[in-house]
């Protein structure tokens, strides 16, 4: 009986979070982004699988609203582009939540993605994980503050 219980409240969570996606149509078509209830359905499934493998637990909807929500005017999503790149979005996003110890806040972490992702990545989601985050989790791990500008010269005496 309880596993018939926990399939069905997964099961509601999971109903939920597309419903919620797709009334995120409403704010991206002005954008030129849409998602179909397919769409949805398997951005939830990666959101499954990224937590799964990073070992993380989540109530309510996620942060696959907040995502959408914040790339959405990236000038290099494309609709054809769009789907792919919220679910390496959404796989980077609970890999760096892990890295960076929980210490940043998920709209701290969302809004350096993008900025990173528009200004020195320009598009580039490789760029954004190897280098922009990577270097964002050793900072955070290290002890310095976000906007810290003197990093970059202790990365460079760590590697002496």
């Amino acid at each position: 009986m309880p596993f018939e219980i926990i399939n069905f409240t997964s099961s509601m969570v999971q109903k939920q979070a597309i419903s919620e996606i797709i009334k995120c149509n409403d704010y991206t078509v002005h954008f030129g982004l849409e998602l179909t209830e397919r769409q949805a359905k398997a951005l939830v499934k990666s959101r499954t699988f990224a937590l799964r493998a990073n070992g993380r637990i989540e109530f309510g909807g996620g942060v696959i609203n907040k995502i959408i929500q914040e790339f959405c005017d990236s000038p290099y999503i494309l609709q054809n582009t769009y789907e792919q790149i919220l679910h390496e979005l959404i796989e980077q996003f609970y890999y760096y939540k892990n890295e960076t110890l929980d210490l940043i806040s998920d709209d701290e972490l969302i809004q350096f993605m993008k900025k990173s992702f528009d200004g020195v990545c320009q598009g580039s989601l490789e760029l954004m994980s190897g280098r922009e985050l990577d270097k964002l989790a050793r900072r955070i791990r290290y002890g310095y503050a976000l906007d810290y500008s003197g990093y970059e010269e202790y990365e460079e005496d760590e590697d002496e």
